[in-house]
C-alpha cells in the first residue's frame, strides 16, 4: 500500500477540523464586534410642545442624535412610521424598534414644571420593542445596543432640561434666586423612562425561540443523513458496496444496472420517506407541547425540505464518489451552522461568514420554518425566500445527478473497477448489450 494511503486520512481529518475550528470559534468569538446592517426601526410620533416660550419637538432631536451617533457600519437605523415598524416587527424584518411618543416633550415640560410646583408627576416614557420571534440572542442584543444609547440620551436631555429650569428659577426683576432640591435635580438628571418590552412574546413550549433553529437542524440532518444510509444500504443490495454487522460480512453479486437507474432509486425512496419524517417530526414536537399553528404549512414546507436535501446529497454521492461523503458534511453542516442565523443572527457575525447565509441550505430551512412557526406562514418574514431556495437546490442536485450519471453510463465508467470482478459482468453486457 502507497505511503500516501496511510497519511491521508489523517491530513484530510485535520483539514476538515481546521475548517471546523474556524467557522465554529469564528461565529461565536465576538458578536457584537462583528455587528453589521443589524436592522432597527426608529419610530418618532412626538408633536412637540412650547417650552419657555419657544415651540420645542424634543423627539425630533433624539431622533436625529440617533441618527447621527449610532454608527452606520453596524445599525441599519430605519426610520418609520408606527405602521411600518409593527408590519416589520410582524414579518421578522427588523430585530427592535424604538418608539418616540406623541407626547414626548409635553410630558418633559411637564416634569420640568413639576420640579418647582407641587403635584404628581410621571416621566416621559420612550418604548424599546424587542423582537424575540426573530431570535432571542438578536433580542439581547437590541436590548444591550439601546440601553447604551438611550443612557447617552438620557444623560443629555437630562443636562439640557436642568439648564433651562434653573434659567428659569434665575433671579430676574429683584427676585431672589429658587434653588432646586436634591430630589428634584436627582429627577431631571435622568428625565426619560425607557420601557423595554417585547413585540409579540414566544409562546410556552418554543424554548425561548430555539424550536424553530432545532426544528432545522433535524430536517435538515433527516435530509443529510438520510441520503447517506439509502446511499450505502442501496449500494449493498445491489451488491456495489459490502455491509458489516458485527462479525458478519455480506458481499452480495452486483446487479446489472447503470448509474443513472440506480440514482432513481435512491431518489425514490428518499421521495417517498420524507413525508414519512416530516409528519413524524411534527408528532413529537406535538408530543412535546410544541405550538405549532400552521401545522399543514410545516408538514409541506418539511417535507419539501427533506426531499431537497436527501436528493442533492445522493446525487453529490453519485458524481463524486467516497469523495461526496466530505463534500456533503462541508456544505450541509460545516458550512450550514454558522451562517444558519438560528443561534446568532447572520448580522452579528463575521461578513465573510454572513455571505454564505445567500445560498447555504440551513439558512433557508431556517428562515422558512421560523416564518411558520412564529410569524404565521407569512410569505415575508422570510418564507418565501426559503421556498424558492429550497426548490432551487433540489432544481440544482436532480441536474447534477442526472448529468454526471448519464456522463459516466455513456463513457462506459461502470462503477466496478476491480479487473477480476468487472470481466464475467463486462462480457455478460457485451452479449445483452446492457451496461453496468
Amino acid at each position: 500500500m502507497p505511503l500516501r494511503g496511510w497519511f491521508a486520512p489523517a491530513l484530510v481529518l485535520t483539514v476538515l477540523a481546521a475548517l471546523i475550528g474556524t467557522m465554529y470559534l469564528g461565529y461565536t468569538s465576538d458578536p457584537e464586534k462583528n455587528l453589521h446592517d443589524f436592522p432597527v426601526a426608529l419610530v418618532n410620533q412626538d408633536v412637540g410642545d412650547v417650552l419657555n416660550g419657544k415651540t420645542t419637538n424634543v423627539g425630533d432631536q433624539i431622533a436625529d442624535a440617533l441618527t447621527q451617533k449610532i454608527p452606520a457600519d453596524k445599525i441599519d437605523l430605519r426610520v418609520v412610521g408606527i405602521n411600518e415598524a409593527r408590519q416589520q416587527l410582524s414579518n421578522g424584518q427588523i430585530y427592535g424598534a424604538i418608539v418616540i411618543p406623541g407626547d414626548f416633550t409635553k410630558r418633559l415640560s411637564i416634569l420640568a414644571a413639576a420640579a418647582v410646583l407641587p403635584g404628581d408627576v410621571e416621566r416621559p416614557v420612550i418604548t424599546v420593542q424587542t423582537n424575540p420571534r426573530a431570535g432571542t440572542y438578536a433580542s439581547s442584543i437590541m436590548q444591550r445596543i439601546t440601553d447604551r444609547a438611550m443612557a447617552q440620551v438620557n444623560s443629555t436631555v437630562g443636562a439640557q432640561v436642568t439648564d433651562q429650569v434653573k434659567a428659569a428659577l434665575a433671579p430676574h426683576d429683584g427676585a431672589p434666586a429658587t434653588e432646586l432640591s436634591g430630589a428634584a435635580r436627582l429627577q431631571l438628571a435622568t428625565p426619560i423612562d425607557v420601557v423595554v418590552s417585547p413585540y409579540r412574546p414566544l409562546p410556552a413550549g418554543t424554548g425561548q425561540g430555539l424550536s424553530a433553529f432545532f426544528y432545522t437542524l433535524v430536517l435538515l440532518f433527516a435530509g443529510f443523513s438520510g441520503a447517506m444510509i439509502i446511499h450505502s444500504m442501496i449500494d449493498n443490495v445491489l451488491g456495489y458496496l459490502p455491509a458489516e454487522y458485527g462479525p458478519w460480512f455480506r458481499a452480495p453479486d452486483p446487479m446489472k444496472i447503470s448509474r443513472w437507474h440506480t440514482l432513481l432509486i435512491k431518489w425514490a425512496i428518499a421521495a417517498l420517506t420524507a413525508p414519512l419524517l416530516s409528519g413524524m417530526f411534527m408528532g413529537i414536537a406535538t408530543l412535546f407541547g410544541m405550538p405549532i399553528d400552521q401545522p399543514l404549512a410545516l408538514f409541506l414546507y418539511g417535507t419539501l425540505a427533506v426531499i431537497a436535501v436527501a436528493v442533492t446529497g445522493l446525487a453529490v454521492l453519485a458524481a463524486f464518489g467516497t469523495m461526496g461523503l466530505l463534500i456533503n458534511m462541508v456544505v450541509f453542516v460545516v458550512l450550514g451552522l454558522p451562517s444558519s442565523s438560528g443561534s446568532i443572527p447572520v448580522e452579528a457575525i463575521p461578513r465573510w461568514i454572513a455571505a454564505l447565509s445567500s445560498f447555504e441550505p440551513m439558512h433557508q430551512i431556517y428562515l422558512s420554518v421560523r416564518a411558520i412557526l412564529f410569524f404565521d406562514g407569512h410569505l415575508e418574514a422570510g418564507l418565501s425566500t426559503g421556498i424558492w431556495m429550497t426548490i432551487f437546490g433540489l432544481g440544482l442536485g436532480l441536474v447534477l445527478g442526472a448529468v454526471a450519471t448519464h456522463t459516466y453510463d455513456l463513457r462506459g465508467l461502470y462503477r466496478l473497477g476491480i479487473a477480476h470482478t468487472l470481466e464475467p459482468v463486462a462480457a455478460a453486457d457485451a452479449e445483452s448489450g446492457h451496461p453496468q
